[in-house]
């Protein structure tokens, strides 16, 4: 895959392409319906298959109060759009001076003249240009002009919920990660630094890797079945991860992650990981002893064991059986 960051690095050799225009923030299943398109439409004609989204969030240039807290970093949607075949992604800066396009200046301009497209895909409320003037049906009259074609793509409903980045980040904020699993069509996870921890952990309980994250959507609060890949290296383990105060060793502000491996270690510690969260087992609750805890933790591990078990190891996220939200932590 090429990744563009900057429209003055983008070659005269981008084109003929197939471009779909969006923030793609978490890569999730109705994204995913667009990009299968999209590869497929570019194969039967012989065109890239190219997404064009943006940095910033285009609202936090026209409205910040209302910008989102993200899903998904940029270097991570690249890597989920790769999986779909996409072959070119320009992640284009978002000024001022981009929102002030017409919709007729953005298409000529930025489509037609850079990035030499056939056919531009979207989703059904897709809007563009200054003010967002233009909508499908300004995007298709464009299109017959200046020779490109235009395909709509219908939201996709999941169990009669139309599959959206807000209702996953919802999901994911309320413990619900199997469901927002469901609706990414892979596991949420959490990247960043493993950092030292207080190592009362190691001592007292078992031993942890503690997450440092920029991540913007944390879980809640609680005890899930996670699993853990080394970033730099092929190494991946089961796990199980808490996150939250630590009441047991008296409250902190700092959130804490922190992730137990099932497994032994083998080696050096990671030094950056992603947590990918499968299952919520129970909230966060503060313990009389350490030893009270280590019990619970070591109950949690036979909780995480049998979820591997029923899923045989590394498949897609399934329901925690028997155990929810509400157990009792």
């Amino acid at each position: 895959m090429e990744i563009y960051r900057r429209l003055t690095d983008v070659p005269a050799s981008f084109g003929p392409s197939a471009v779909t225009i969006g923030n793609f923030d978490g890569v999730h299943f109705g994204h995913r319906q667009i990009l299968r398109r999209l590869t497929a439409l570019s194969r039967e004609h012989g065109w890239k298959p190219s997404v064009l989204t943006f940095d910033p969030h285009p609202a936090c240039i026209v409205a910040p109060d209302r910008a989102p807290r993200l899903l998904t970093s940029l270097d991570r949607r690249a890597a989920l759009m790769q999986e779909e075949g996409v072959e070119q992604v320009l992640i284009l800066p978002f000024t001022r001076e981009l929102a002030q396009l017409t919709p007729e200046q953005f298409v000529q301009q930025l489509l037609v003249d850079r990035l030499g497209v056939r056919a531009v895909l979207v989703g059904e409320n897709f809007r563009f240009g200054h003010r967002q003037a233009g909508d499908v049906r300004v995007l298709t009259d464009l299109g017959r002009k200046l020779g490109f074609v235009t395909e709509t793509i219908a939201e996709v409903v999941y169990r009669r919920r139309v599959v959206s980045s807000s209702a996953i980040r919802e999901a994911i904020l309320a413990g619900r990660v199997a469901w927002a699993g469901r609706l990414l069509q892979h596991a949420y996870g959490l990247e960043g630094e493993v950092v030292k921890g207080h190592g009362v952990g190691a001592k007292q309980t078992v031993p942890t890797l503690n997450l440092s994250t920029s991540a913007e959507v944390i879980p809640a609060r609680g005890v899930y079945v996670t699993r853990t890949a080394d970033l730099e290296s092929p190494r991946e383990w089961i796990s199980i991860t808490n996150i939250g105060y630590r009441p047991t060793f008296g409250s902190s502000d700092e959130l804490s992650i922190e992730t137990f491996l099932l497994d032994p270690l083998q080696g050096q510690t990671p030094a950056r990981i992603r947590v990918e969260f499968l299952c919520r087992v129970r909230d966060e609750r503060k313990f009389e002893t350490p030893e009270a805890l280590k019990a619970q933790i070591l109950q949690d591990v036979r909780v995480a064991r049998s979820y591997f078990r029923r899923v045989r190891a590394w498949l897609a996220p399934a329901p925690c059986a028997g155990v929810g939200p509400h157990a009792s932590r």
